[in-house]
């Protein structure tokens, strides 16, 4: 159980976690793929055939991935595009792996000087190598993955090492029920952009179960993510106030409740047959951050549909970002086993 160890050391690293802003490699914290988009951005317990999931959580690779390829690709707001791509296949004697690459392109900015002359245009773009191994013992299945990420702005670039350990539980083989662990981006900045010092990367710790009540064609997914720190609400400083009786002004405080609602994300699927299924799902700290003032425009809420034609699964999702704008997420995969086979 050399890989249970693993994750169990890294768990002390998540102290140095932060939230989106305040970390380098934002972008390692993304939804690789359709699916995970769908179940509010993040999965530590929902395993399915795409090979992409194993971003997620290198205890989701399975034996349904094996020989399964997989491209997604997603359109942000602007001319912000990520494409990923992964394959997995598996090995008796060495476990479970999976490949994949994901890459960030945010298209042309215009650059200027200090005195507002423009200076013509410079590109940004950043990229992510993985690679994961993972091996199944009984009821469990131990994963880690190693990422070297890369970030390019107008020629400057920073390179970071990155790695996710997870654990999945599976009590009953005939029972569509787990239950995940997963320690995602412990790692280190190699080489930051300019000399000042570095930054930490996006580390996360996830909690998720995934769970099909028996004769019912609905599968639920609950996921607590940042589990390692407690306050991530953030209060703007400049926000106004409430005026009180007494007509002064009462900046927004802490709310407890607010901000243990931020830790977790629910979706849902409609399981309408082996080659069909509607997704649904939820993430409150999304809802809460990118929400408009007094508006919150669908913010948080992601909407997806599955389909299987032939040897071929095509996932889609939208997610509402905010009032102004929102993802269209698309995932193709196939298993490549039948090309694999000798004759």
């Amino acid at each position: 159980m050399k890989y249970l160890a693993a994750c169990l050391l890294l768990l002390p690293l998540a102290a140095r976690a932060q939230i989106g802003g305040r970390a380098a490699f934002p972008f390692l914290a993304l939804p690789p793929s359709a699916q995970v988009a769908a179940l509010g951005g993040l999965t530590a317990s929902a395993r399915s055939s795409d090979p992409t999931q194993f971003f997620a959580s290198p205890a989701l690779l399975n034996a349904d991935m094996d020989h399964a390829a997989a491209l997604s690709y997603v359109s942000y707001v602007s001319d912000i595009k990520q494409s990923t791509a992964a394959y997995a296949f598996n090995t008796e004697k060495r476990g479970r792996f999976g490949l994949g690459l994901t890459y960030l392109n945010y298209g042309s900015l215009e650059s200027y000087d200090a005195a507002g002359n423009a200076l013509g245009t410079f590109s940004v773009n950043e990229y992510a190598l993985a690679a994961a191994d993972s091996y199944t013992k009984g009821k469990f299945t131990v994963g880690l993955t190693a990422k070297l990420a890369v970030s390019g702005i107008a020629g400057n670039r920073a390179v970071g090492l990155a790695s996710d350990a997870g654990v999945l539980f599976k009590p009953h083989a005939d029972q569509d029920f787990t239950v995940g662990l997963v320690v995602k981006n412990a790692g280190y900045m190699l080489k930051p952009y300019t000399a000042a010092a570095r930054e930490p990367l996006p580390l996360d710790v996830q909690l998720g179960t995934t769970i099909k009540p028996e004769h019912m064609p609905l599968r639920f997914t609950f996921t607590a993510h940042h589990l390692h720190q407690w306050n991530i609400q953030y209060l703007d400083p400049n926000a106004r106030g409430t005026l009180d009786a007494n007509n002064v002004e009462v900046k927004p405080s802490f709310n407890w409740g607010d901000n243990l609602a931020r830790h977790f994300t629910a979706a849902a699927e409609l399981l309408l047959g082996k080659g069909l299924s509607l997704r649904m799902g939820y993430n409150h700290l999304q809802g809460r951050e990118l929400r408009l003032d007094n508006v919150g425009g669908g913010a948080g809420f992601s909407f997806g549909a599955m389909i299987k034609i032939s040897q071929f699964q095509l996932d889609y999702t939208y997610a509402t970002l905010q009032a102004a704008g929102s993802s269209n997420y698309f995932t193709l995969s196939r298993s490549l086993g039948s090309f694999l086979k000798k004759e």
